[in-house]
């Protein structure tokens, strides 16, 4: 299909280049300046608005900034949070949510396309914040954070009991008063901001502080956690419903309270908690017992198990005497082990006088084997043995030996020395005669030829007298 060129009006004829004329007051723009020259109209008329509408397409982009589109039922504009502001937000943006954006409005050229930028985001009325409270719950719920099987018991009688709020509110004050009538603890209070601009933060800071304390360090691990706060809006109490907070309290490993507002109030935090305080004074009436309600359980109990015991003594007592009577007499119980103790003392005095007769006896009979003259002759013969013996020990003994003429040698350590090499490898040797020792040195000396040995006699011719015999 062609498309025609345009015709001439007549007085200006169709041009194929565009040439500037004298009457052009209007020369042409590049698509880079008129997107400019858009962009600054559009800021300098729009420098800063408020729009009301519904997010929709709610995303959170790597980077940390924020993407969505605000829209009504006739129109729609894409709105973008640098990451900054969106850090700040005080609640999670999400699709379905009427909001107030506020900001400035842009140009982004490269798509020919105009957007927010937002500076701050807030939602629209209680309505559009009991519907992001709902969607919350939803989400969270399906999560398993409030499921009912993972609440934990309260301790019967906490030592320590962690309290997370406002130091200077009268909430800690209530809460102080409160578990002094009742039953004193001790308390460690974390101080927080419970409601503005970074207390969400704060709040699950302290939550997860108490839990991280290692059992016998210098600060008490507390026993019990409660999370307080006064009556307010529902703005007032929404740090309470942020995810940072409800996560924090859900994965405590200490049993905690949830004290948030007053009776009517309801927030995140209280399905998260183990247990749900209408007050946080109710709270503190629920960590602890009345002191003097366990003094008079005390006694009751103390008198019931005095009364117990009693009770029991006088019957074990009676039943004692009752089986007393038929017990026999300790006479009737003695008398047969007293007749055997006396049979087996006499058996015992026979038995010993009979053993001492014939051990006298045996004594007699070996007494009359016992006579001098033969204890003379074994006196003779043991003292004739030993002198023989001594003799011998005498002439064994070497230094007998050196008392007529010979000498021991000895080396350095005291070892004898035996033959002429090794007193020639000892050098310096110790001579030990009868009287006292010398120290001698050995000398090299070539050996002393060996004698000749002496040539045997010719062998006598035989006597007469032997060749006689033959």
């Amino acid at each position: 299909m062609s498309v025609p060129f345009p015709e001439s009006d007549g007085d200006t004829p169709a041009r194929l280049l565009a040439e500037a004329g004298t009457h052009d007051n209007a020369p042409a723009l590049s698509v880079s300046q008129l997107s400019a020259a858009i962009k600054r109209t559009v800021e300098d008329g729009f420098a800063r608005v408020r729009v009301r509408g519904e997010l929709s397409g709610a995303k959170r982009a790597a980077s940390g900034h924020f993407y969505g589109c605000l829209k009504d039922d006739n129109a729609l504009i894409d709105i973008v949070m640098w990451k900054g502001q969106a850090a700040r937000l005080a609640f999670r943006p999400e699709d379905g949510i009427e909001v107030i954006a506020t900001g400035k409005l842009t140009t982004y050229p490269g798509r020919s396309k105009y957007q927010l930028v937002v500076e701050s985001l807030e939602v629209a009325g209680e309505g559009a914040l009991m519907l992001l409270f709902e969607k919350l719950k939803a989400r969270l719920g399906a999560e398993g954070l409030f499921d009912q099987a993972k609440k934990r018991a309260l301790p019967f009688l906490p030592r320590t009991i962690g309290v997370v709020t406002s130091p200077t509110g009268a909430v800690i004050r209530d809460i102080l008063h409160r578990l002094a009538d009742r039953c004193p603890s001790h308390v460690i209070v974390w101080p927080v901001l419970v409601q503005g601009e970074g207390a969400a933060a704060q709040v699950a800071r302290a939550v997860r502080g108490f839990d991280s304390l290692a059992p016998g360090g210098p600060v008490p691990r507390p026993d019990l956690v409660i999370v307080a706060r006064g009556g307010g809006s529902i703005e007032d109490l929404w740090a309470f419903n942020e995810e940072i907070v409800v996560r924090a309290i859900a994965e405590c490993r200490i049993p905690t309270i949830s004290a948030v507002g007053h009776e009517t109030d309801v927030t995140l935090s209280d399905y998260a908690a183990d247990v749900r305080a209408p007050t946080p004074t109710a709270a503190a009436e629920m960590a602890v017992p009345v002191r003097a309600e366990l003094a008079a359980q005390l006694a009751t109990w103390s008198g019931r198990m005095i009364g117990a015991a009693s009770r029991h003594q006088s019957l074990a007592s009676e039943r004692l005497t009752a089986l007393a009577r038929h017990l026999p007499k300790r006479e009737a119980l003695y008398a047969p082990q007293r007749q055997r103790l006396d049979d087996a003392g006499d058996r015992l005095d026979r038995s010993q006088r009979h053993r001492l007769a014939v051990t006298s006896e045996r004594l007699a009979s070996r007494a009359a084997a016992l006579r001098p003259s033969l204890l003379a002759r074994a006196w003779d013969r043991d003292r004739a043995r030993l002198e023989g013996l001594a003799r011998l020990l005498a002439s064994l003994d070497p230094r007998a030996l050196l008392s007529r003429g010979y000498a021991m040698v000895r080396d350095r350590g005291g070892g004898l020395v035996t033959t002429a090499a090794r007193a020639r490898d000892a050098g310096h040797m110790r001579l030990q005669f009868a009287d006292g020792e010398v120290s001698v040195a050995a000398e090299d000396a070539p050996p002393s030829p060996s004698p000749r040995p002496a040539r045997k006699p010719p062998a006598a011719p035989p006597g007469k007298g032997q060749g006689e015999l033959f």
